[in-house]
């Protein structure tokens, strides 16, 4: 009982720690991402969005605010985790954690549901933003915040992956510029794969992004490219397989112990 307790306790000050630590410099951490989508708002959806037409049935500016409040949360879930817990582990702060009679599973928690909260709490401003410029209504609550969920600790999970292995400031950049960037923009947020050739609509099934954005434009929207059932079976695998190998990382103390 004692030890579930001050389990409980651990867990309960990392992540108040991590969520004090991007709401306290929020015009650093909140604001950025929210006045970048609200450019994507105004140009691709009011400028350019005129001109494309409908998607699938829908006016341009409707068919990408799914994508965006996804790219966000992606993005400030994973870059949340990377950098404090690779502040962490540069400070040598990390050592008194592994000293410390504290579970493995409870610094993971601790760390991954901190980007969680980021994650979320960007998609919510993201998502409130986006009603100036269009009226969102959601065909399926649950599947909506399901897959929000599940992406936010799948990305999470990859920036603790990504901090743990990193040696330097600029190693935390390269997965993000040359990774997670690519990757989203490919995804699905700003086109259907139906308008591209056969061929790389299949190749494009291998991204995993263009599966958890069409999720949950399915769950705002009702429409997707691709079967949900299989995206949310890759994203619970993905989940699953990424805690299990940061877990195994912590246990080791890999990139930890010097």
């Amino acid at each position: 009982m004692g030890h579930r307790r001050s389990s409980w306790i651990a867990f309960i000050t990392i992540l108040n720690k991590e969520v004090r630590r991007f709401s306290r410099i929020w015009p650093q951490t909140l604001l950025p991402p929210g006045i970048t989508m609200a450019l994507y708002f105004v140009i691709f959806g009011n400028l350019i969005g005129g001109r494309i037409g409908e998607m699938d049935g829908f006016a341009y500016i409707d068919y990408i605010v799914p994508g965006l409040i996804m790219m966000s949360v992606i993005t400030n879930s994973y870059s949340n985790v990377v950098s404090s817990f690779f502040s962490t582990k540069f400070q040598r702060s990390i050592e008194e954690l592994m000293v410390a009679p504290v579970s493995p599973h409870v610094i993971l928690l601790g760390y991954s549901l901190g980007g969680v909260a980021r994650g979320l709490a960007v998609g919510l401003i993201v998502t409130l933003m986006s009603l100036f410029f269009t009226r969102l209504q959601v065909q399926h609550i649950g599947l909506t915040i399901g897959v929000i969920f599940l992406t936010s600790l799948v990305f999470s999970l990859g920036g603790f992956i990504n901090a743990v292995y990193a040696r330097n400031f600029d190693d935390i950049s390269i997965v993000p510029t040359f990774v997670l960037t690519p990757l989203t923009y490919l995804g699905g947020v700003f086109y259907s794969i139906s308008l591209l050739p056969e061929f790389w609509q299949s190749v494009s099934l291998i991204n995993p992004i263009l599966h958890m954005v069409n999720a949950f434009r399915f769950g705002i929207l009702g429409v997707s490219d691709i079967n949900i059932g299989i995206a949310l079976v890759l994203m619970a695998v993905f989940a699953v397989v990424l805690y299990a190998f940061s877990y195994r990382l912590l246990v080791r103390g890999t990139g930890l112990r010097q």
